[in-house]
């Protein structure tokens, strides 16, 4: 079936007919157009706002950045056309590209790493060995690298680490492994009569892909699934779930850059055509 063409729009647009396209309030039309994300706006001598086609280009292709680049971008983005700096534009979405890419790598070195890490720990406890709460094997400090994923083997099986040299091995503050057990992620045992904590092997290892995982950018109830995956099975198969996840996501991300990168090239063409 041949799609219809798309009929042009009036010369003159009222609020409403913007917000009716692009699916939103006429209050937020009128924001928009205050924040600068739309273009210049006349107003008749009453003072009513005088929309025209552009707008709603405008409007739209704002509306697809956001979803790719976020609300903050894609404010940024339009302003910067709107102030015929289109070099700062194009710059603010080469930077969150790049920061893309950069997510990418980290999840593909994260997962690499992890599934060593989750290899090793099971080789330290054995499935289902692990204690009822805790759980990880050692690691080194850094940030996945093979050298900390060595250092796995090399963890004590005893519980005789402090919270501070598990902080030290794994390359993060005492506080954050505070933070963790607090969440539910980490339960070293505690010494008689000082309430001191101890860590063992399980530990280590658990607080070890915490750290991988927050840097790769999941949050703390996210990494819960994972860690309960590994306890109970011995296997890495929560985590390959988790990263899995995690890909889709940028996957998503990129095909919602690529579609609000398009309007905007389009707006621009379009605004430049109209103005010669």
């Amino acid at each position: 079936m041949t799609p219809r063409p798309a009929r042009p729009l009036p010369k003159a647009l009222r609020p409403v007919d913007l917000a009716r396209m692009a699916g939103v309030s006429t209050q937020l039309v009128r924001d928009y157009a205050d924040a600068g994300i739309l273009p210049p706006t006349p107003r008749t001598p009453s003072g009513y706002r005088r929309f025209a086609p552009v707008h709603g280009r405008a409007l739209l292709a704002y509306r697809a950045l956001a979803k790719g680049f976020g609300p903050d971008t894609a404010r940024a983005v339009m302003r910067a056309v709107h102030a015929d700096d289109v070099p700062l534009a194009l710059a603010l979405l080469d930077a969150a590209h790049a920061e893309l890419h950069a997510s990418r790598e980290a999840l593909r070195v994260t997962g690499e790493a992890l599934e060593a890490v989750a290899r090793e720990g099971a080789e330290v406890t054995g499935p289902g060995t692990a204690r009822s709460g805790s759980g990880s094997a050692a690691a080194g400090s850094g940030s996945g690298s093979a050298g900390s994923v060595a250092a796995v083997a090399a963890a004590p099986s005893r519980a005789d680490l402090t919270v501070g040299e598990v902080a030290a091995r794994v390359g993060v503050r005492a506080s954050a492994l505070r933070v963790w057990e607090s969440a539910g992620l980490l339960a070293p045992a505690r010494e008689r009569g000082t309430g001191y904590r101890r860590y063992d092997a399980a530990d280590v290892r658990d607080a070890r892909m915490i750290s991988m995982l927050r840097q790769a950018g999941y949050a703390l109830p996210a990494i819960r699934p994972v860690l309960d995956g590994l306890r109970e099975t011995g296997s890495s198969e929560a985590l390959r779930a988790a990263l899995a996840r995690r890909q889709a996501e940028l996957t998503r991300r990129s095909r919602a850059m690529l579609a609000g990168a398009g309007l905007l090239d389009g707006y621009v063409g379009g605004a430049a055509a109209e103005e010669t």
